[in-house]
């Protein structure tokens, strides 16, 4: 299963565990038993503190060479190449080579002062400016200036803008929201200083500021002459992007391959690197790829880990992603005309419903079973990989089938016609389609397990079509709100800042729930206001946050992943921590060729 990602953070193998097939698995232990749990011996379970989460080589570098990334994937990359305007994990993988914000973070994913600019705060917090280094230029010897994120704010701010990225933090700005309505010309809150100093004022101090502000800058004089409604669309952006990170695009076989050679200019330094080659390699051949050395890089599904343990020409190296699988419901729709959700569909405005699906799933048995370890019991719509702000203590949905039932019943949906199905209130059929991601083996028998499961407490769940759904049309109906879609199976990819209203406020365009709540809204409000610098405060603004989303269950996250990836035993120099996940420029091989198995 492909991910969404939110994240304003880019940082690499961090993102590109967001392309992780989450049901990319083989079929063993996919048996069922009669009440929809998958039977049989359990698979031998993946002992995940053995990993480590950086390679170690102590090989001498060779000068130059060649990398080839393996984007493990059924499905082409979108090719909507720049961080403004991308959705996909997929395409986060191209864009991790050749572009990234102008500032960089530390293992905690704070900002530092070691990226493209710096940064001070000032005006109690609510002003932060940034100095961009002389140094830092487009791959066209461009340099890139204050203009150019000052740009990049009137682009997403502007009503015309077409990308998700227009969210609750944006709002924040000062002038920001006038500027959207067509109010004024100008976003006040953002101000160029000189052709390399740029500020931005919030209404309030926002502690996000330091982990979720916007800063990637848009090549102003590149995009010249672009209507902002036809950016996403333009060659430009689509067939030849630039940026000013590490490597730039030479060729590309849209969707299928791309050929980075190294940018020469980069601002940290030369690129150990002379090329990197990516192409998009299907999930079934990703560890035969890594075997006979095709390939530097793949990650690993769990389906496929117990054959890359045995290969003795890969490192594999690992840890718990920033992301969650999750069944969603469609309660509305997004009004484009007015950038809000609108939660209008009344299928199942009963969160006794809701709440009956999440009772009638095992996921400690799927993953157990399905993912060999690999995946765990979530919890709640935070990962363990914000440990700060996890709720451990919110229960979540323990499998109870018994409990299932009886909250439908309360709900009124019963078999009133004795063929195990339940009706709905009215005594009508209670019909619902369920939209699923194609990926590796797990992706069909996953979705047949939910379907019986559910099946099991009278839910009568059909799949959506009668198959899954590639990643790029699958995501296109929930986006456009396709009236089919009454349920689905999605994944996130939360993003390094741990406010969550990128996904989850009324009028993010990533809110396919369309869940609109005033104590939501009011939750993520106090989590970026001025008393959530106090961080025992924030913290308990997102226990509560976490506690009503589980209360009021708009999805049912299923499963927390730890991630593993596989290099060839070439490569050094590369961490999944923090900051250091987009240190690209540092990665060297130590053979001019890769080894075999």
């Amino acid at each position: 299963m492909g991910i969404k990602s939110v994240r304003k953070v880019l940082s690499t193998l961090a993102v590109s565990s967001l392309l992780l097939a989450a049901c990319g698995g083989n079929e063993e232990g996919s048996g069922k038993s009669t009440n929809g749990t998958p039977s049989g011996p359990p698979p031998k379970k993946v002992e995940t503190s053995k990993f480590s989460t950086s390679l170690k080589n102590d090989k001498d570098e060779v000068k130059g060479g060649t990398f080839t990334y393996g984007l493990v994937s059924d499905t082409p990359f979108e090719g909507v190449l720049n961080l403004a305007y991308y959705e996909g994990a997929p395409d986060a993988e191209v864009l991790q080579f050749f572009d990234e914000p102008l500032l960089e973070t530390d293992d905690n994913y704070i900002y530092n002062q070691d990226g493209a600019a710096t940064y001070e705060l000032s005006n109690e917090d609510k002003t932060i400016t940034l100095k961009i280094r002389d140094n830092v230029n487009w791959h066209n010897g461009d340099p890139v200036t204050a203009e150019d994120l000052e740009y990049a704010y009137e682009v997403i701010g502007n009503k015309k803008y077409t990308g998700p990225r227009y969210d609750a933090q944006m709002q924040g700005i000062e002038g920001m929201t006038e500027y959207h309505d067509g109010k004024a010309d100008k976003i006040s809150g953002v101000k160029v200083v000189d052709d390399k100093t740029i500020s931005i004022t919030f209404k309030e101090a926002n502690p996000s500021v330091l982990t979720g502000l916007w800063t990637t800058p848009l090549p102003k004089k590149y995009l010249a002459g672009i209507p902002i409604d036809k950016l996403d669309s333009s060659d430009q952006i689509r067939k030849n992007p630039i940026g000013f990170g590490p490597f730039k695009i030479k060729k590309m076989v849209p969707g299928e391959s791309v050929e980075f050679e190294r940018n020469d200019d980069y601002y940290r330094g030369k690129p150990k690197l002379d090329k990197v080659l990516l192409k998009v390699v299907n999930p079934a051949t990703a560890v035969a790829s890594l075997q006979k050395g095709d390939i530097d890089y793949a990650e690993i599904s769990a389906d496929s880990y117990e054959s890359a343990e045995k290969l003795k020409n890969i490192n594999i190296i690992g840890k718990t992603g920033l992301a969650y699988t999750y069944i969603g419901f469609k309660l509305g729709h997004y009004d484009t005309k007015n950038g809000v959700n609108v939660m209008d569909n009344p299928k199942f405005a009963d969160k006794r419903v809701r709440q009956a699906f999440g009772y009638a799933m095992d996921n400690k048995t799927v993953g157990e079973r399905f993912y060999k370890g690999l995946r765990f019991p979530a919890n709640t719509v935070i990962p363990p990989s914000f440990p700060k702000y996890h709720d451990d203590k919110v229960k979540g949905f323990d499998y109870d089938p018994e409990k299932a039932k009886k909250l439908l019943d309360e709900a009124g949906y019963k078999d009133t016609d004795g063929d195990g199905l339940r009706e709905d209130p009215d005594g009508k059929k209670f019909k619902i389609n369920f939209a699923s991601m194609s990926g590796g083996d797990i992706a069909e028998p996953l979705a047949k397990y939910y379907i019986q499961a559910w099946k099991a407490v009278g839910l009568d769940v059909q799949l959506l079509d009668g198959r899954l759904h590639e990643f790029n049309s699958f995501y296109d109906m929930l986006e456009k709100d396709d009236p089919k879609v009454d349920i689905y199976q999605g994944a996130w990819g939360t993003g390094s800042d741990p406010d969550p209203s990128g996904i989850w406020d009324k009028t993010a365009p990533f809110n396919y729930n369309r869940w609109v709540s005033d104590e939501n809204q009011k939750l993520l409000k106090e989590g970026i206001s001025p008393k959530a610098f106090d961080e025992k405060y924030r913290q308990d603004v997102y226990n509560k946050w976490q506690e009503l989303v589980a209360d009021e269950a708009p999805s049912i996250p299923t499963l927390y992943r730890f991630e593993i990836f596989g290099f060839n035993k070439r490569v050094k120099d590369y961490s999944l921590v923090g900051g250091k996940a987009d240190d690209w420029w540092k990665v060297s091989v130590t053979a001019d060729k890769p080894e075999t198995n």
